[in-house]
């Protein structure tokens, strides 16, 4: 009936022409209309089939066209809607009325005040009226005279020693027994430790030495308490300015009372020269300079070492430090012969330990560097270049200190350790006297770097010491250690506690943050809070743990990577320790015990 001619198909009977118009319906075919009817008819049966068996419950959608926060839209088709109006804006408050400043108002005001005396408004917290510059009620005003003259006359008596033969007997050396000054006895059986002295005169600190007055022997009360000071009266406030005038004569004897002092510690009635000591221990021409640091220098003279420190001049120490003054020098000097007992050649045994370095003499000496030292100190800086100023720069009046001590050694940081076996030697050694110290005199280094611990070899394998009435035995592996330089050490020997107050030298805690040293600086300042008179023994922890940092990383020895461990344990367990008697016990130093009373 069809067929395709060319893509086209056409119908032979009635052919087909392509017109462009709207197409007109055709009828259905009987064919068509029979086969659409009976198609209707299955699709009504299916319906009634459906609907007969399970009738469905229509859901309506009117609850799905609502969305949340809005209304139904089917409820909201029911009601009236109502944009929201806007809140009424609040009122302000009306402007205030414009008037000119009054000037004349307000400076009639300060010229009023300009009549009446001011008053200084007090501190305290005790409250107060006042009412033209009188205090209500009876509130007594101490007289400004009684009080100047108080404070002159303690200032007068401090350091008012004069002459007296007491004072040159104290701290003498074996040669010389020690005698009581001013109440403060240093002999060995008589001389009071923190844990025999319920009560510690607090009076000695750098940069300020004194003697309790009630202490002196009453010849020396007498010669030091002074008749009359100008100016100064009870009774009225007419010559203050003379009693001002006073204070630079009372700084001046105070200077020359500490001078004398330290002559008398020393055993001195004068100065001696630097020649007259050094050839006490050797020839001249055998001095040999050993090391020096940034206020001296050390010379070996025979089996002992000197060090020589500059003190009470103008010339600045290598053109910048400030020499150290007679009433600072006068601290260590006392300090270091307290450690002295230390060495057990006395009758103290609760608390013995050799490791302290002797102090075997003690000297004041004036005048210039003589040419043995000078060929000396010029041989080292060729050597090894000094980092100091030549001594030939002191004037022909400049006062020296010369600590005669023992040959210690080398200190630590040219010192060449051997195997992981020195090292622990090292840190039980350092460790053991430092707990004995903190036992006997509650002391506290403060400055324990690689430079002021000396090491030698010696013949003997094994240290004892006494702590606390306990002897102890450790194992040294034929190693000897001393500690030297108290000068910012703490000490409490009984009678007195001498510290250095820090607080005046901010540029110590200045220091690099790389550096180990400096960064122990900065933990005793946080542990202390800046009171470096109290005692701390955390203090003497911290160094321990810069010696452990000190091995770590910069000694070289034979170790394995298990002695690394175990100093890096060990720092870790020091970390929680609070004294150098805690850290002595610990499990790091167990097998170096070899004996020790039970």
């Amino acid at each position: 009936m069809y067929s395709n001619s060319g893509g086209k198909f056409t119908d032979q009977e009635h052919p087909v022409e392509e017109v462009y118009r709207r197409r007109k319906p055709r009828k259905p075919t009987p064919d068509e209309e029979s086969l659409r009817e009976s198609s209707s008819s299955r699709k009504e049966k299916l319906r009634v089939s459906l609907a007969a068996a399970a009738p469905v419950k229509r859901v309506s959608w009117n609850r799905f066209l609502s969305t949340r926060g809005r209304t139904s839209i089917a409820v909201g088709a029911c009601l009236d809607y109502q944009p929201p109006q806007k809140k009424a804006k609040r009122k302000g408050r009306p402007p205030r009325p414009k008037s000119k400043y009054n000037f004349e108002k307000e400076r009639a005001y300060f010229e009023k005040l300009d009549e009446e005396e001011l008053i200084e408004e007090s501190p305290s917290p005790i409250p107060r009226t006042w009412v033209a510059g009188i205090p209500k009620g009876n509130v007594e005003i101490p007289k400004l005279c009684s009080a100047l003259e108080k404070w002159l006359l303690s200032k007068k008596l401090n350091f008012g020693l004069g002459s007296s033969n007491t004072l040159a007997r104290i701290l003498q050396s074996s040669a010389m027994r020690p005698s009581p000054i001013g109440g403060i006895n240093f002999e060995p059986s008589s001389l009071k430790t923190p844990e025999r002295s319920s009560r510690v005169n607090s009076r000695l600190s750098s940069g300020q030495i004194s003697f309790d007055l009630s202490l002196l022997d009453g010849s020396v009360h007498e010669r030091s308490t002074p008749k009359s000071l100008p100016g100064v009266g009870n009774e009225g406030c007419e010559d203050i300015d003379a009693a001002v005038k006073e204070l630079s004569l009372v700084s001046t004897s105070e200077e020359l009372d500490r001078f004398n002092a330290l002559l008398e510690v020393c055993g001195q009635s004068s100065p001696s020269k630097l020649q007259d000591v050094f050839s006490k221990y050797c020839d001249p021409e055998e001095i040999e300079k050993v090391g020096e640091g940034t206020y001296g220098e050390a010379f070996k003279v025979g089996n002992c070492v000197c060090k020589i420190v500059p003190i009470d001049g103008n010339l600045r120490v290598n053109g910048v430090e400030v020499q150290k003054r007679s009433e600072e020098l006068l601290e260590e000097v006392v300090l270091s012969r307290t450690l002295n007992y230390l060495r057990g050649n006395n009758d103290n045994v609760q608390n013995v330990c050799p490791t302290f370095i002797e102090t075997k003499d003690l000297r004041v000496c004036q005048g210039s560097y003589d040419a043995a030292l000078i060929k000396a100190w010029e041989a080292w800086d060729e050597n090894c270049g000094s980092e100091n100023d030549h001594p030939e720069a002191f004037p022909e009046n400049q006062f020296y200190v010369v600590f005669v001590l023992e040959h210690g050694g080398k200190d630590l940081e040219s010192f060449v350790l051997l195997n992981f076996d020195e090292a622990r030697s090292l840190l039980v050694q350092v460790t053991a006297a430092l707990a004995v110290a903190e036992a006997a005199y509650e002391f506290e280094h403060r400055d324990l770097h690689w430079g002021n611990i000396l090491l030698r070899r010696s013949g003997s394998v094994t240290m004892q010491f006494t702590l606390e009435g306990k002897q102890m035995l450790i194992r040294t592996f034929g190693l000897a250690i001393s500690i030297i330089d108290f000068t910012l050490s703490r000490i409490n020997t009984g009678e007195a506690i001498l510290f250095l107050d820090l607080c005046s030298d901010p540029e110590l805690f200045n220091g690099p943050k790389s550096d180990k040293q400096s960064e122990t600086y900065k933990k005793m300042k946080k542990v202390t809070q800046d009171h470096w008179k109290e005692s701390f023994p955390r203090t003497n922890v911290l160094w321990l743990l810069y010696l452990v940092d000190i091995l770590l990383l910069n000694k070289a020895f034979d170790r394995t990577s298990k002695d690394a461990r175990d100093l890096r344990a060990l720092k870790k367990r020091l970390d929680q320790y609070q004294s150098a008697r805690e850290a002595l016990f610990d499990p790091c130093f167990s097998d170096l015990f070899v004996g020790c009373d039970s």
